[in-house]
């Protein structure tokens, strides 16, 4: 399973979104292949840790380069 994890790394978050629609389209249909309903939702739950950490890592990049901005209109300001 962990072949499956890491190819979720390498996706994109836009690829990994439209990943998860498609698993949602799949499991909301009304002719659902339970033989692979365990693997969908757990291909699911891996796409949505890997959608959850970039939007983490992107806010934390966003809130640097704010701090840094700020910190620049600062030192402008004192001179």
């Amino acid at each position: 399973m962990a072949a499956k994890k890491d190819s979720a790394d390498s996706l994109g978050y836009a690829e990994a979104v439209t990943e998860l629609e498609a698993i949602l389209n799949e499991l909301e249909a009304d002719d659902v292949d339970v033989d692979r309903l365990a693997e969908q939702v757990r291909r699911a739950a891996d796409l949505i840790e890997l959608c959850r950490g970039r939007l983490e890592n992107a806010q934390v990049e966003v809130t640097r380069i704010v701090a840094d901005l700020d910190a620049l209109d600062a030192d402008v300001d004192d001179e």
